[in-house]
């Protein structure tokens, strides 16, 4: 019979995602997660089963919390291009609270992990098929609504934006610009017009 966790197993998710988001992967030791998230090793390995493990953990985590607040962010809005401005809005937001220039984990995790492990390619890959299915129905939406050009299909737009939104993350780390990252927004949602 396994052992009952006596964590707070939130607690140390976000300790592990900030060893994670500031290490990256291949530079966090086990000791670094022993030391944020204040378990013993064998406690770490019974709970996640093993680094990987915690760090699958750490982006399921990650991923909620950001598809929280885009949630948030679409229940406010009034139609298509509401709905892709406020997503551009949050990582706008995301980029200017990231004083540290850690970047956006999935991001990061997508070119240090994603052709070095199968379970991490799986991850990401489910998480952006998720994002741009998401776009896709918005820009649909917006071309129904005669708002969105119907140039392109709605699918070659999600990934265009899908692309647009990874590449304004990485933009990001260097750039704290308010001005130009928005001049950047602006012009990716000048093309669905």
């Amino acid at each position: 019979m396994p052992k009952e966790e006596t964590f707070d197993r939130i607690q140390v998710l976000q300790n592990a995602t900030h060893v994670f988001h500031k290490k990256g992967y291949n530079g966090t030791s086990m000791q670094d997660l022993v030391d944020a998230t204040q378990l013993n090793r064998s406690s770490i390995y019974n709970s996640f089963g093993s680094k990987l493990g915690i760090f699958i953990e750490v982006l399921s985590f990650y991923q909620k919390n950001a598809a929280t607040d885009i949630h948030k962010k679409l229940a406010n809005t009034y139609n298509a291009k509401d709905a892709i401005e406020g997503i551009f809005e949050v990582m706008l937001q995301y980029i200017l609270a990231d004083t540290d220039r850690k970047g956006c984990l999935l991001v990061n995790c997508k070119s240090e992990m994603a052709n070095q492990d199968k379970k991490i390619r799986a991850f990401v890959e489910k998480n952006q098929d998720t994002m741009i299915a998401l776009l896709e129905d918005i820009v649909a939406k917006g071309q129904m609504e005669r708002t969105f050009t119907t140039i392109s299909s709605a699918h070659q737009h999600a990934l265009y934006l899908y692309t647009t939104i990874q590449g304004l993350r990485m933009t990001g780390i260097l750039n704290k610009n308010e001005d130009e990252l928005r001049a950047i927004i602006a012009t990716a949602i000048q093309t669905l017009v």
